[in-house]
């Protein structure tokens, strides 16, 4: 939801996207990927942009099958990730803006920890149209009060 799928990357895009990221230095990269796993298989992925080592970064989430959706999965995929962009990226403040009109990712981050920052209207990434998002932050601060035992 919140996509526009005339403007959406093809996959070679994507491809070279993530592979043109492998090589670079955690301090330089402008996006990191990550994919969720059920049984071996993707099932959906999260990423990060506007990365500003030692600062912050914006985080995104999919689950790609309706099947896997409301179910929990996303709150655990989304627990298991926060480790890798707060210790990988030496992040103080980790950002969400999901599309105001799709619940699940609002509810999603608020289990999480995210606490509610404001709504506003933008173009959230490359391939979404102008829309209302709700932007949630969680801190460095907040993240280990809640997860200091995540690995």
């Amino acid at each position: 939801m919140g996509v526009d799928i005339n403007i959406r990357p093809t996959k070679d895009q994507l491809e070279k996207l993530v592979n043109d990221q492998f090589d670079i230095d955690m301090k330089y990269r402008k996006t990191y990927f990550l994919t969720w796993l059920i049984n071996g298989q993707a099932v959906g992925c999260s990423n990060v942009n506007q990365i500003e080592f030692g600062n912050k970064a914006f985080m995104h989430l999919h689950l790609w099958n309706s099947q896997n959706r409301q179910i929990g999965i996303g709150t655990d995929f989304v627990k298991k990730s926060l480790p890798y962009y707060f210790n990988n990226l030496n992040l103080q403040t980790l950002f969400c803006e999901p599309y105001a009109l799709n619940p699940a990712p609002n509810k999603t981050v608020e289990k999480v920890g995210f606490e509610f920052v404001m709504s506003h209207v933008t173009v959230p990434g490359a391939s979404n149209f102008e829309q209302e998002v709700n932007r949630w932050q969680l801190t460095r601060s907040n993240y280990e009060k809640r997860y200091h035992n995540i690995n």
